[in-house]
């Protein structure tokens, strides 16, 4: 709303004619005058009426003009103008004072009401909105969808899952059969290396008991062996020997040892052939050459076909030339030529290579001695007033040489001149059993007075 002044101002409005015919400026110069005019403010108000502004009537409007009129005369003259560097400063109204106090007013009351609708806001919140029965229904409904596409993943991982196991079991079946061939086929073959292996540690054994039993010379043999080659060359002690000499003498040695080898095959003297006065004794049932066939019949006739003497003779390695024994085990007992302590049991078969059969072969054998005195030579069984001792216990083996000789194990063994050869098995035939050559190693005794292997 307009203020009474400003309405008075608006009722008369100041010309410049008024100015101009105002008595303060009537004595000033026109110049003085037309400066005034242009310091003084004008103020123009629109008459025509206001569409949010009230009508006057014509009694204000009258009291405006005069009291604008009256406003008007009181105003004094303006103020002479100062010289040059000079300021003046002119009073403000107070209208447009209390517009200012009443303006800021008006917005500080806008901010306190603005605080205070702040304020209120902040202690009451405002009432939480209503439930969404359609969003929450729309949601559940996802959550759903969402829970079953989680379980047809967990389900079809399963199946890959299980699949894939199955496909691990599959090929760690096939690895564990591929193994375990592999481990039978190297098993085999390690067995069948270990068995190689073990046939010649036999040889080796076999081998050593040859090296064993063979008579090295010492240093103080071997000067007295060869002093008496010097003498038998008839040199001196002192004289050298012609290599010549040597030669022609160990050519001689050497024919010696061949005939001694020829003789009997092996070199070792043999206690119980019977050219040298050894003879069997006693032995188990012979086999009946009579109700044999085929090439047995013929090689086995006569008187001396089946005569238990063979098996002390020489055999020259024909197959057949032997004393059958019935079925696969018996014995033999053998009066060696004298008294002797034995060393050794050598005992023969036809060899592999010309034999027909070799399963008659004796196997499983064992030999026992003791010392028969003279006066029961002619007895009615065995040892009749003797104790046996074993002396030895050997397996006959077809791999190797038709001539095995086995050294007596028997500790501390004295004089004997009664040996008794058993075997328990052969290899394989259940009808009969070969024997072809038995031979008794050994030596003499030294003195009289060595013991005696008897009871």
């Amino acid at each position: 709303m307009a203020s009474p002044s400003l309405a008075a101002a608006a009722a008369s409005p100041l010309t410049s004619l008024d100015l101009a015919t105002s008595p303060a400026s009537a004595s000033r110069p026109a110049a003085a005058a037309a400066s005034a005019l242009r310091k003084r403010p004008v103020l123009l108000l629109d008459q025509r009426p206001h569409p949010s502004t009230p009508n006057l009537d014509s009694s204000a409007a009258a009291a405006a003009a005069a009291a604008a009129a009256g406003v008007a005369q009181a105003q004094p003259p303006p103020p002479r103008r100062k010289k040059a560097g000079h300021t003046s400063s002119s009073t403000r109204p107070r209208w447009q004072t209390a517009l200012s106090v009443a303006a800021k007013n008006a917005v500080l009351l806008a901010l306190l009401l603005y605080v205070g609708d702040l304020a209120w806001r902040a202690a009451r919140p405002a009432p939480p909105r209503p439930v969404d029965q359609a969003a929450m229904a729309g949601y559940d409904a996802r959550v759903a969808d969402v829970e079953a596409s989680l379980a047809r993943a967990f389900r079809m991982l399963q199946v890959q899952l299980e699949a894939v196991d199955r496909k691990i079991d599959g090929e760690v079946g096939a690895v564990r059969g591929d193994l375990a061939a592999l481990l039978e086929e190297k098993r085999l073959e390690l067995e069948g290396q270990l068995k190689r292996l073990d046939a010649r540690a036999d040889d080796l054994s076999d081998a050593l008991g040859a090296l064993k039993r063979m008579e090295f010379l010492r240093k103080d043999e071997f000067d007295k062996f060869w002093n008496e080659v010097k003498e038998s060359l008839g040199s001196g002690p002192g004289t050298e020997v012609d290599l010549d000499q040597v030669r022609a003498l160990a050519r001689e040695i050497t024919m010696g040892e061949i005939e001694k080898h020829a003789a009997d095959g092996i070199g070792r003297v043999d206690y119980a052939v019977a050219s040298a006065g050894g003879k069997v004794v006693r032995h188990s049932d012979a086999y009946d050459a009579g109700k044999r066939g085929g090439f047995f019949s013929s090689l086995l006739s006569g008187d001396t076909a089946a005569s238990p003497k063979k098996i002390l003779q020489p055999s020259f390695g024909e197959p057949g030339q032997c004393f059958p024994l019935q079925g696969s085990s018996g014995f033999v007992e053998i009066k060696l030529r004298k008294g002797i302590v034995p060393d050794a049991i050598t005992l023969e078969h036809v060899s592999k290579d010309v034999a027909y059969d070799m399963s008659t072969a004796p196997k499983d054998c064992r030999v026992s001695g003791w010392y028969q005195e003279a006066h029961n030579e002619a007895y009615s069984g065995h040892a009749a007033s003797a104790k046996m001792y074993v002396l030895t216990e050997f397996t006959y083996d077809l791999d190797k040489k038709n001539v095995q000789t086995f050294d007596i194990t028997a500790p501390d063994v004295g004089i004997i001149n009664m040996v008794r050869l058993d075997f328990t098995s052969n290899h394989g035939s259940s009808a009969l059993t070969c024997i072809y050559r038995i031979r008794v190693h050994g030596h003499e005794p030294v003195s009289p007075g060595m013991s005696v292997s008897q009871s």
